[in-house]
This record gives C-alpha cells, sequence and structure tokens, in this order.
C-alpha cells in the first residue's frame, strides 16, 4: 500500500455485509479517486473476493492463519486470500488475538506470497516484540480507546512515540500506524506528526451518518 494511507477496518459490522457493504466499497474507491489519497479497505472475509473484484483499492483481510492449504476447514491459509485478490492482510487485532508461534509461522508466509501484513500491537512491549518477526506494518492500538469517541492521539499521544521509536530501534524497516478513536482529519494529521504513515480506524467511519463524508473529513488530514 502507497503511504500516507488510511486503512479501514470494515469489521463485520450490520451496515457493511452483504450488498450494503458493496455498496459503501464503491463510494469509498470514489473518494480515493477524487482525491487521490492511499485508502486500503478490510472487509470481512464473507465479502473480500468480491469487492477485491468490485474497486481497484487494496483489499486486506481482516485475519490470517499460519495453515497449509487442504484438509483445514474454516481456517484461512495466505493462499487463499492471494486466490480472493487480497493484497495484505492484518493480524493479531485485538480482537482476534494470535500466538506468537502462530505469527512466527504466518507472517513469513505471507510476505512470500507478496501479501503486506499490518501486524497490531496492544502496547509497547507487544509492538516491539512483532517488530522482530519483520512485518511491513505494525499499528499500535490500545484497546480500551477502540470504537471510543477520544482518539489516542489526543488521549495517548506519548504511547504513539514511543511506539515509533521503539519500533524503529528494534527494526528500522517496519512502518507504523496508530488506531484507536481517530475519527477526524485533526486525528490523522496528529497522527502523522507523531511519527505514524497512516491510521488503522473502523467505527469513526463505518457507523458514521454518513460514511462516505466522514471519509472524505479523514482524507483531509493526510495533507
Amino acid at each position: 500500500m502507497r503511504n500516507p494511507a488510511i486503512v479501514l477496518n470494515l469489521k463485520t459490522y450490520p451496515e457493511i455485509l452483504g450488498k450494503r457493504g458493496w455498496e459503501l466499497a464503491k463510494r469509498f474507491a470514489a473518494v480515493a479517486d477524487d482525491t487521490g489519497a492511499s485508502i486500503v479497505l478490510v472487509p470481512p472475509t464473507s465479502d473480500l473476493a468480491h469487492i477485491a473484484k468490485l474497486v481497484h483499492l487494496p483489499v486486506f483481510s481482516q485475519h490470517v492463519d499460519a495453515v497449509e492449504p487442504g484438509p483445514t476447514t474454516g481456517w484461512i491459509p495466505p493462499e487463499a486470500l492471494l486466490e480472493a485478490g487480497a493484497a495484505g492482510t492484518l493480524i493479531n487485532h485485538s480482537e482476534r488475538k494470535v500466538a506468537w508461534e502462530e505469527m512466527a509461522k504466518s507472517i513469513p508466509r505471507c510476505q512470500k506470497l507478496g501479501l503486506e501484513v499490518i501486524a497490531c500491537a496492544d502496547d509497547l512491549v507487544e509492538a516491539e516484540t512483532l517488530a522482530k518477526l519483520s512485518p511491513e506494518y505494525i499499528a499500535i492500538e490500545p484497546p480500551e480507546l477502540i470504537g471510543g469517541d477520544v482518539s489516542v492521539t489526543t488521549a495517548k499521544p506519548e504511547v504513539i512515540t514511543k511506539a515509533v521509536d521503539r519500533i524503529r530501534a528494534a527494526n528500522p524497516n517496519v512502518n507504523v500506524l496508530c488506531g484507536a478513536g481517530v475519527r477526524a482529519r485533526k486525528d490523522v494529521a496528529k497522527a502523522l506528526e507523531l511519527g505514524t504513515v497512516g491510521v488503522l480506524l473502523s467505527s469513526g467511519v463505518v457507523r458514521a451518518k454518513d460514511p462516505e463524508k466522514a471519509l472524505r473529513d479523514l482524507v483531509k488530514g493526510l495533507r
């Protein structure tokens, strides 16, 4: 994906399931076309393949499993994401934590296939540890602020600056994103000022009265 970026995790909110999500994806793609902004969509697994064909934006998976293709019912091997049209994947989101051993297997397998990885970290210790696995991105997201009304850039800016410093010290090739409570252009602008290359967010757009308008406002913070 191109930096700076807005990574939009659609989760599995009712507002984005099925056809409603497909229509929103097209509207989000129009925002990228109109503004030139780098926007990445992270739809539910059930809609990933369709949305990947529907829009020209990078589409990431919400999760990946360290399993080989074969008799692995209900699991998501990296190869399945590639075939579905994904450009990358999240891993270890606070709502879908993954054991260290599993990430140590799945991250290099994704990268071998050309899938970019955004590894999520709840705190500084986890972020610094994840840097050793060399994902392309680490997203620092204090879980207590996820879905809230106060952005991490306001509530805990020191967490972001420390994460950037510690991740870069551990692995200078890893880019840093931040998330949790990001809702306005000032939050995005502040995130970049604090040293990140973008934001990972969800409800601030998906659950807004006008999701497209909310995304257009956020994009202005990338400038």
